[in-house]
Order: C-alpha cells, then structure tokens, then sequence
C-alpha cells in the first residue's frame, strides 16, 4: 500500500484540478440517468488500492456534482468488482461463479444507493462543506 498510495492521491490532486465539475455534472449529475451508473460502475472496477483510494475520490465526486446516489454506487462497486480482484477472484471460484456474484450484487448495490439517496433526501440530509 505504501507504494500505491502516494501515486494515487496525486492523481486524485490531478482529478481535482483537471477534471470540469461540468463534466461530471453532465455524465453523473442529477439528469445522468442509468448512463451515470454503468459509468460509475465501470470507473471503479479500474480503481487500485481498494477503498482506501476510493473514499478520497467518492468525495471529490460529491464535490464537482455528481447524484448523491452515483456516489455510493461509485463505492460500493469499487468494493466489489475491481478488474484484479475479479481475476483474482476468477482463477480460484471459476468464471461462472464471479459472473454470478457480479450480476447480483451489482444491481443490489445501486438498488441500494438509490433507496439510501432518496431516504437522505427526505431527511434534508446535508453535506459539510470545507470552509
């Protein structure tokens, strides 16, 4: 982790400079639709050093516009589908077992997301911005 980790906060420092708040707004924003989701989805199974990685980078989604409800998707899939961890994944349970267990749970984490969305919004949920 330690060789991993101080790559990926500079590229996280590069994202929060270099990447439009239009452009997530646009493909991950409130008007996204299901388009946001796979695009999310896709997104995290790229992400290297787990959850670690992913937190920072869920917050600076959240912060340039993106649905409340893409954001959590964008962690719970980078918990579950990463691309290394599914090879991993593949060469001891066998291919049919990781596409099952990717075609369940990635419908049930954005089913969930949405559900935790709306439930945040009822409660006029606000985030903490820095000062």
């Amino acid at each position: 982790m330690l060789k991993i980790l101080p790559c990926a906060f500079i590229l996280i420092g590069l994202f929060e400079v270099w990447v439009k708040r239009e452009l997530i707004e646009k493909h991950l924003g409130e008007e996204s639709g299901i388009k946001g989701y796979i695009w999310i989805t896709l997104f995290a199974g790229t992400i290297a050093g787990g959850l670690l990685v992913a937190f920072p980078i869920a917050y600076s989604l959240y912060n340039k516009g993106a649905k409340l409800s893409i954001v959590f998707t964008y962690i719970g899939a980078a918990a579950i589908c990463r691309i290394p961890m599914t090879l991993f994944e593949i060469s001891f349970m066998g291919v049919k077992f990781s596409m099952i267990r990717l075609l369940v749970s990635l419908p049930l984490v954005i089913v969930t997301s949405i559900l935790l969305e709306k439930y945040l919004i009822k409660k006029n949920y606000k985030m903490i911005k820095e000062k």
